[in-house]
């Protein structure tokens, strides 16, 4: 069960020193870097920075800075690689837009070099991402990552719903008060299900909601259902500017995401934003990162990944509310921001996370029922 402190884990917008461990320094072509499998193959980390600094960028995809802390990661790379400049594309677009991308510049300086994905989406497109190990591969746990390389896991958050308290009064404590009077024209979903990975996980937790499970989506299906019936759900995909202004009162998404959007976001912010995890079954999602098979930047995309997965790094997912994938480790090793960690809270000891098979077969239900559902 998810307690209030869980739920305080306020974005703390934290200002951290990225550092990566060089090892020993050597060289590798642009052909040597699409198909480096560890900073080894460059005859190091020494070697993989002076190649990511000859390319000189990195195309990203689909990272709003307030989501997950991606703001201040950013930054922190273009502070510690001052040569590479990173190219942000899309920031408010959805998975299935990340591999649209890829598809339509495939072969352009413009293409993706990385992706972060949700699984349906990841797994429909396994052909078209490259293998890498980062150096702490250990850190990841081995049910969070192919044991290839060609995908791991990064940080999870737990769906949540957000609301505006000056708007709705009383925090709702299920799904079923979603459906009621007071929301009418104010509940909202990031996107499309078919597409959107936090968008489709508003539908499976509305599924262990009522009755469903990771295995049987279709109830989830229904409560939008008999949410656009009851005229409270909203086609407005919701931003930070959206809940600012009040044209987006009530948001399903990441608790990441919403605690964000509410005082943690300083001015930019909604003071009277609210963020509550429902009781019952707490429904989480890695994401994953991977690196685009046919990146322009293939050296600058393995340095990225490298440095995600520092301690630094996974640090900064935590202090947004995120927790990242090598937390366990960190803990052990004693190098997680304790105060960090003391304020979001611990990780679940339990949570409902989609397989890969299982988040395949849901987005077959979605595909098949989600237009007809709210159309």
């Amino acid at each position: 069960m998810i307690t209030k402190r869980h739920l305080a884990g306020v974005a703390l917008i934290a200002t951290v020193a990225i550092s990566l461990t060089a090892c020993a320094s050597g060289s590798a072509s642009s052909t040597d870097a699409k198909t480096a499998t560890s900073a080894a193959a460059f005859g190091g980390l020494d070697a993989l920075v002076t190649a990511a600094n000859a390319e000189g960028q990195l195309n990203v995809i689909t990272l709003p800075p307030s989501w997950a802390n991606y703001g201040a990661i950013i930054s922190g790379f273009e502070k510690k690689y001052p040569k590479i400049k990173i190219n942000s594309a899309n920031p408010d677009g959805s998975s299935a837009d990340e591999i649209s991308a890829a598809e339509a510049q495939q072969g352009q300086d413009t293409a993706p070099d990385v992706f972060d994905l949700g699984t349906a989406v990841l797994q429909a497109h396994l052909d078209m991402v490259a293998p890498y190990k980062v150096a702490n591969w250990a850190d990841i746990p081995a049910d969070y990552k192919d044991a290839a390389g060609k995908w791991y896991y990064d940080y999870t958050g737990l769906m949540s719903v957000g609301y505006d308290s000056s708007v709705i009064k009383t925090a709702p404590k299920s799904m079923d008060d979603l459906l009621g009077a007071g929301y009418k024209g104010k509940v909202a979903i990031k996107g499309n299900p078919t597409q959107a990975n936090e968008a489709a996980s508003a539908v499976y937790m509305a599924a262990l909601q009522n009755g469903g499970s990771a295995d049987n989506i279709q109830p989830g299906v229904d409560f939008f259902q008999k949410l656009k019936k009851a005229g409270n759900f909203l086609a407005v995909v919701p931003s930070q500017a959206t809940v600012v202004s009040g044209e987006t009162p009530v948001v399903i998404q990441w608790s990441y995401n919403n605690l964000a959007w509410g005082t943690a976001g300083g001015t930019t912010g909604n003071p009277n934003y609210k963020t509550v995890v429902l009781p019952g079954s707490a429904l989480g999602s890695y994401y994953n990162q991977a690196i685009n098979a046919d990146a322009p930047h293939p050296a600058a995309a393995r340095l990225w990944q490298e440095y995600l997965y520092t301690p630094e790094v996974q640090n900064l997912f935590l202090a947004s509310g995120a927790y990242p994938a090598t937390l366990a480790a960190m803990i052990t090793n004693k190098t997680i921001d304790q105060k960090v960690l003391d304020t979001v809270g611990k990780a679940p000891a339990e949570f409902v996370q989609l397989t890969a098979p299982q988040a395949t077969t849901a987005a077959k239900v979605l595909t098949a029922k989600w237009a007809a559902a709210i159309g």
